[in-house]
């Protein structure tokens, strides 16, 4: 019995911050489908390595964005053990521009 492999990545890091330059409030981007959980743990993801680590990289910029009120992020179940993740734009908080966020974060 051949395993299901998982799907390649379709957004990226970058993709997510691209989009939420742009979303207007209540715009949703799936941004995963899959189980998070399992999709990042090395011992058992059916992603390749960098694929995995991409897949990290997004979900922690999902949550980086959801932390600072640009975003909800929902789960709507699709399956046993298989979710579409999405991030729901938020109204703008009074806060700087993202790039002023994300280049915060970096230095």
């Amino acid at each position: 019995m051949s395993q299901l492999r998982p799907k390649p990545l379709v957004i990226t890091e970058i993709d997510l911050c691209a989009w939420l330059s742009q979303a207007a409030p209540g715009d949703a981007l799936e941004y995963h489908r899959g189980f998070l959980v399992l999709d990042t743990d090395p011992r058992i993801s059916g992603f390749a390595n960098g694929q995995r680590l991409e897949l990290i990289q997004l979900a922690n910029r999902a949550l980086w964005a959801a932390e600072k009120q640009l975003v909800h992020l929902v789960q709507r179940r699709l399956g046993e053990s298989r979710f579409s993740y999405l991030a729901i734009a938020r109204q703008r908080p009074e806060t700087p521009a993202l790039s002023s966020l994300l280049f915060a974060e970096i230095a």
